[in-house]
């Protein structure tokens, strides 16, 4: 993922910050606790196609 890209995105539901996973291929926002998959180098930011984060993943 280039970092220049995603220091444009945001999150489609909360406009916050994303971070990187590169492990899981997934763009991950805190405040909404939703990760976005990362398909191709291409971010799907649907809230539709994200998974919700359990307390364990965000490390709470």
């Amino acid at each position: 993922m280039d970092t220049r890209l995603l220091e444009l995105l945001v999150c489609p539901v909360t406009k916050g910050p994303l971070e990187y996973d590169r492990d899981k291929q997934e763009l991950i926002s805190r405040s909404a606790r939703l990760a976005y998959p990362v398909r191709d180098d291409i971010p799907i930011l649907l809230e539709a196609q994200a998974r919700v984060l359990s307390d364990d993943e965000l490390g709470l």
